[in-house]
């Protein structure tokens, strides 16, 4: 007799931050990463990285959900806010200090400035200045988790075979900054094993945190989730769409105008009829169609085409 084993349901996510409203940027990866939950029948979650409370802007997350709703991108569940699991992070935390697997770091911008050297400046590795510090620390600290000598491999579905060296590319990084601010690296492997996903669709710009987000799982004992890291937006200058390039935010009059424009950019090339559907019907032509092959190899794709 032959056992079935049914497959698991995809579970993928969007994940913007409440600093303003989405811009043509952050449409086009929530819609890549809907269009690839949707096609495989699975589930698109919406959760809100609201920890860098500095950074938080009034009435963005409204913002966000109707701009979502107006593209009709419909998430499934309820709006997970990392906010309401503070006590969570602060736990593993604790349970790491434990284990003895952070450590507090006492330095400044400064500090490192000074100490880094050429090399691990111009590559951003930590040069394990505080590595031997113990807790109790009663300075102003952040908490760094150790890494090891350990090659963290996985195969990018459209970036491919991505291999790296932890310690030596990365070093020890943060996972709670002096400011007792969760930093993302750390907050976003628990928000994923917490909420199931086991597919994460994002912009290429993420691709050199996956390592350390894979590194954590494998401490913590979890599920690593299958990737795929498509190509960012440039503007005309080369620059990535971003609040800090200063990208308007996507009006809500020509939804289906925009979403037009952001398959193409998705090198979906939907038919021209289409322009006239309503924004339903394109998404769900988008659905039937997706393919994400086209954009295998390519990590920037200009904002006119």
């Amino acid at each position: 007799m032959f056992v079935v084993h049914d497959t698991p349901t995809y579970i993928g996510r969007f994940a913007p931050s409440p600093t303003g409203p989405l811009h043509l940027g952050s449409l086009y990866t929530a819609l890549a990463s809907f269009l690839d939950a949707k096609a495989q029948q699975g589930k698109w979650l919406l959760r809100i990285d609201d920890l860098d409370t500095p950074r938080n802007a009034t009435g963005s997350v409204d913002s966000i959900l109707k701009t979502l709703e107006a593209f009709a991108l419909h998430w499934d569940n309820h709006v997970y806010f990392q906010s309401d699991y503070l006590d969570t992070y602060n736990t593993i935390l604790a349970s790491l200090q434990r284990d003895n697997t952070i450590y507090p770091c006492t330095c400044s911008r400064k500090t490192l400035a000074a100490s880094l050297t050429e090399i691990a400046s111009a590559e951003g590795v930590y040069p394990n200045t505080c590595r031997n510090n113990k807790f109790p620390c009663h300075q102003p600290h952040a908490l760094r988790v150790r890494t090891d000598d350990r090659m963290i491999s996985f195969d990018d579905r459209l970036q491919g075979l991505i291999n790296h060296h932890l310690a030596r590319q990365h070093g020890d990084f943060i996972l709670k900054r002096k400011d007792h601010i969760i930093a993302y690296q750390f907050a976003v492997v628990i928000d994923d094993d917490r909420q199931g996903v086991n597919h994460v669709v994002r912009g290429m710009d993420l691709l050199d945190s996956t390592p350390k987000q894979i590194y954590l799982q494998q401490l913590l004992g979890f599920s690593t989730p299958d990737y795929l890291h498509v190509p960012i937006i440039a503007d005309n200058l080369g620059f990535k769409l971003s609040k800090q390039t200063h990208a308007q935010a996507v009006g809500l009059t020509s939804p289906v105008h925009v979403i037009f424009k952001l398959l193409n950019l998705l090198k979906q090339h939907p038919p021209l009829e289409l322009q006239h559907a309503s924004a339903t019907e394109l998404v769900n032509w988008a659905i039937a169609h997706w393919n994400p092959a086209t954009l295998k190899n390519i990590r920037t794709i200009p904002l006119e085409i």
